[in-house]
């Protein structure tokens, strides 16, 4: 479970954001078994057309500045880790670009 593994990795996370589709059993698992608040983003009630989510933007942003990078466009790699190392990258190319 990825998030039970970041917990180890990142221990000063309190909350994440979720989309409405992991509501239910999932928030109070990730309280019980993580000890992270899991705050689920969900589109308004009278909403019919796009909607722009509180929260959900910033990770939608980040995810189009890191695959701006042709190589990440499509999945090349056979394997997981060079993925990872390539997003990595990415994504510190991308905040060195926008360091003041």
């Amino acid at each position: 479970m990825p998030l039970k593994a970041s917990r180890r990795r990142y221990p000063f996370v309190a909350r994440v954001f979720s989309d409405g589709g992991y509501a239910g059993r999932f928030v109070g698992w990730a309280a019980d078994k993580t000890h992270i608040t899991l705050e689920i983003i969900r589109r308004g009630a009278k909403a019919k057309d796009f909607e722009v989510l509180p929260r959900r933007w910033v990770v939608e942003r980040t995810f189009a500045w890191i695959f701006k990078n042709r190589h990440l466009v499509r999945d090349y790699e056979q394997i997981t880790a060079i993925a990872e190392t390539l997003i990595t990258i990415a994504a510190s190319a991308t905040l060195l670009r926008r360091w003041p």
